[in-house]
């Protein structure tokens, strides 16, 4: 396993661990109807000091760290993680990734997920990865295209989001 130096940069953004400094801006950039309503139920809305704080002490429980924050010109953004997998699937992991309203369209997600990509590699030895995206959320399915995901297949009603059933992608990377 190598661990690379953090951060990790790229053309448009950093990537590195989580601090307790930044409460403030992901408070600001996570407490957004427009964000929350793509994310899973576990990424809650209103978002809160109290919920920046808890995210941030689960964030730096493991090591090397498996969740990220974005940053872009010194001010987090947005965060990137990997659920690692286990048993016959421990060559695997579901990456996952949110970016604040007012950095959408700038090409960063893409940037984030080369980076958690290559790093996911080296640190895990990951041959690949995967992402699920809301079906109608075309932007996010261009974001995962631009970082080298290939959509693989669509999984009809399987997330619940305010008591609405969509459809979701599932887009696959994997090493060559």
């Amino acid at each position: 396993m190598i661990i690379p130096s953090f951060p990790l940069t790229g053309e448009r953004c950093h990537l590195r661990p989580w601090t307790p400094g930044d409460v403030p801006a992901l408070v600001r950039h996570a407490n957004n109807k427009n964000v929350s309503r793509q994310m899973r139920d576990s990424f809650p809305f209103p978002y809160a000091d109290a919920d920046g704080l808890a995210f941030i002490a689960m964030a730096a429980s493991a090591a090397p760290p498996t969740v990220l924050a974005i940053d872009v010109a010194g001010e987090t953004c947005g965060g990137i993680g990997l659920v690692l997998r286990s048993g016959n699937e421990r060559h695997s992991a579901e990456v996952g990734y949110w970016l604040g309203e007012s950095r959408w369209g700038q090409g960063i997600g893409a940037d984030a997920l080369r980076l958690v990509t290559g790093y996911a590699v080296s640190v895990f030895g990951l041959i690949r990865l995967e992402a699920f995206t809301i079906a109608t959320n075309a932007r996010s399915c261009r974001t995962l295209e631009k970082a080298g995901y290939q959509l693989e297949g669509r999984t009809r009603r399987s997330f619940v989001k305010d008591g609405i059933a969509h459809d979701q992608y599932c887009y696959g990377w994997v090493t060559e």
